[in-house]
């Protein structure tokens, strides 16, 4: 009987699971926000008149707040203050008012209006931002541009708050049970949240034949509703296990100042934050304009209008077959017998086939790069798995970077070759794409678990708040730079447009993106570089990053 009565939420693996997935939905909205114009940045030069430079701009301005009025540390500080509850209702309450300022910016009633006189007049010279070359806004920059770019700041503020109180919140439920899998598996939702995002968003920006990329925006308006209404669910969730344990509420150690000169003057931490600067800088950056860089180095011709390939059912089945390789291929990794390990390996395997050939048939930039995340989700827990037995974890830095370089050169000079070969191409970018997509689990899966043997354990909090803070300063300048890179290595496309012998829909797909593919390559190869000093401070220092976190 007293047994029954100590029984919490916590001890019930449904109700663990049910909280975990109100998290993780929650971040998954919060992905298809977050990329929600990358994939039809074609419609916004052709409809709305941004220019690369204007686009990347407003995609660096996510995190501009985080960087510069150092949101991200008030974030921590905020949920050590409030707790998880009230900071997950809070960080879906600014995302939505983000979303929202976001889509009136990019919908037909900001044409015309005052605010759009406002924005015209206003913004274009920052004092000290402009000296120094960071502003977020720039003279000549198109008002719903500025518009976006500040809902973008204050979304990006919800989604980096929402971020670390997601992690807290799954250390809150899982801790002493399957914390590893929960993780892996909220991440994994999460990543599935850009492809929904690539499939979904020219979706909805064409539906109906009219084009429309307000259309685009009000779908994620309405995944941001959903978001707070998860972490409302989840409140009453979570408030109810602490009034059965009758503990407080638990929160995070405060980021001390007093820290800093601590972490600033260990060497581990700088080559942690180096590597992670570097290697999300070449990746996520990217995905802001992976769509666009394949309209402009493959020959698609669109289906025949009347086909079952240019209609709306489509893009539905494909989403279905999409979650089925996601779903058979994670689910693969945990099945004991190898009967239905295997057979859900290759009902994955046939169904990313399946996948890969509606793409091509489709002949649709966004849903061939929607294959990005899917063998992330496949192979994430082997990987993990393997580091946590086996270890190599500074090799596996050493081989991500490596196919990081291989990838965006591959994009950047092979790719291109095969731009009269259709079939070809599509093959060489799903094939680099996949690729990509395993780098981006193999590094992530050995950098975050290495912090803590670089780091030392009293100041672990404080260094991962300096990392991210670290890492958003690149995801905040490398979609600004490619979007300048572009304009000034696509001169003829920028004069082009200016004086009209060019229209703006044959200019959104005739960039050529070599300069700025060749520039993430280099990311690659500083990331490189490190994760090689890397292995030689850990072999001197005797860190334990080749041995196993799990030891027999």
């Amino acid at each position: 009987m007293t047994q029954a009565i100590e029984k919490t939420l916590r001890d019930s693996a449904a109700m663990r699971w049910t909280a975990l997935l109100l998290l993780a939905l929650a971040m998954f909205c919060s992905y298809i926000f977050m990329d929600i114009l990358s994939p039809i940045k074609d419609l916004m030069l052709s409809e709305r008149g941004w220019d690369s430079t204007a686009f990347g701009t407003m995609q660096g301005s996510e995190v501009f707040l985080n960087v510069f009025a150092f949101f991200l540390i008030f974030a921590g500080i905020i949920l050590d203050k409030m707790g998880v509850r009230f900071t997950m209702i809070l960080s879906g309450a600014v995302m939505l008012i983000g979303a929202i300022i976001k889509w009136y910016a990019v919908c037909d009633a900001f044409k015309g209006s005052g605010l759009e006189t406002w924005f015209t007049n206003n913004l274009n010279y920052i004092p000290v931002f402009d000296e120094l070359g960071v502003s977020p806004f720039y003279e000549g920059m198109p008002a719903s541009a500025k518009c976006a770019a500040c809902g973008f700041m204050i979304f990006g503020c919800g989604c980096e708050m929402a971020g670390i109180t997601v992690s807290r919140g799954i250390v809150k439920w899982f801790k002493g049970r399957e914390m590893a899998l929960a993780m892996g598996s909220e991440m994994a939702l999460a990543r599935l949240g850009v492809a929904t995002c690539m499939i979904f968003s020219p979706f909805f920006a064409r539906l109906g034949g009219q084009v429309s990329v307000s259309r685009s925006v009000a779908f994620g308006v309405v995944l941001m509703c959903i978001a707070l209404i998860m972490a409302i669910v989840y409140f009453f969730m979570d408030k109810k296990l602490d009034a059965q344990t009758g503990e407080a509420e638990e929160k995070d150690d405060p980021f001390k100042v007093s820290d800093i000169w601590t972490i600033l003057t260990d060497g581990g931490f700088w080559l942690v934050a180096l590597l992670c600067v570097l290697y999300y800088s070449a990746i996520f950056p990217f995905q802001k304009y992976a769509v666009n860089m394949l309209q402009c180095n493959l020959t698609l011709q669109a289906p025949e209008a009347d086909s079952f390939w240019a209609g709306s059912t489509v893009t539905i089945v494909q989403y279905v077959i999409m979650l089925i390789v996601a779903a058979a291929g994670f689910a693969s990794n945990f099945q004991k017998k190898n009967n239905a390990k295997y057979g859900l390996l290759c009902v994955s395997i046939i169904a990313l086939v399946t996948y890969c050939y509606m793409g091509y048939m489709r002949q649709s930039a966004e849903s061939i790069f929607a294959v990005f995340p899917l063998l992330a989700v496949l192979i994430t827990p082997i990987l993990g798995s393997y580091v946590d037995h086996k270890g190599k974890a500074a090799s596996m830095l050493v081989l991500g970077s490596l196919l990081l370089i291989g990838c965006h050169l591959t994009f950047a000079f092979i790719l291109p070759l095969f731009k009269a070969n259709a079939i070809g191409g599509v093959i060489v970018a799903y094939a680099t794409i996949l690729v990509l997509g395993s780098s981006f689990s193999l590094v992530p899966a050995s950098l975050w678990p290495s912090v803590p043997k670089l780091v030392d354990a009293k100041v672990i909090g404080s260094a991962y708040a300096l990392i991210f803070w670290i890492q958003n300063i690149g995801l905040w300048l490398f979609p600004l730079l490619i979007g300048k890179v572009l304009d000034k290595t696509n001169p003829d496309i920028v004069n082009g447009l200016a004086n009209g012998t060019i229209t703006a829909e044959e200019a959104a797909v005739s960039y050529d993106y070599t300069a700025p593919l060749v520039m993430l390559a280099c990311l690659g190869v500083a990331a490189l570089l490190l994760g090689l000093v890397l292995k030689v401070v850990d072999k001197k220092r005797g860190l334990g990053l080749e041995e196993p976190n799990i030891r027999d």
